[in-house]
């Protein structure tokens, strides 16, 4: 089953934004994320209606952050993303006929429930300020002492 990265890679462009002073363009995010920047555009429109980016045009221009990332937690950019299906395990069928697989679905269900919710519990606890200090302690620890949305990769 193909893994939908959207979260992750999401969280990655908002946290290289947050290093830049001023403007990102979305070719540069792309660059960055070994992407087209349509793709950068379209997940950065969902986020901008969601009031955690804006976007300016013209010469200069590109997405900024919106808010302070201390107000930003994962469960605000997974739900700005349409809340993606979490996981990629599911029923073999929806609508079995079979009261075995009707047993097996059932317990499934319950387990995929419980475990959804405890995944969008601690969703709500993370916000991108910690992403952030996480990331920042990685790169002194890796001895960067100069940062641009190309050598945070090398760290």
């Amino acid at each position: 089953m193909k893994r939908d990265s959207r979260l992750s890679g999401v969280l990655h462009v908002l946290l290289h934004m947050a290093e830049v002073d001023g403007p990102v363009t979305s070719e540069a995010m792309a660059r960055t994320m070994q992407t087209n920047p349509v793709v950068i555009r379209r997940i950065m429109s969902g986020l901008r209606d969601q009031g955690f980016v804006r976007s300016e045009k013209g010469h200069g221009g590109g997405w900024t952050i919106a808010r302070d990332l201390g107000s930003i937690t994962l469960l605000d950019v997974y739900r700005a993303l349409g809340e993606p299906e979490p996981f990629a395990m599911g029923h073999r069928t929806e609508a079995p006929g079979c009261a075995v697989e009707q047993a097996v679905n059932a317990a499934l269900e319950s387990a995929f429930q419980d475990a959804e919710a405890l995944l969008l519990a601690r969703f709500q606890t993370v916000t991108l300020a910690q992403l952030s200090m996480d990331f920042h302690a990685r790169l002194t620890a890796a001895g960067c002492t100069t940062l641009n949305l190309e050598n945070t990769h090398d760290a």
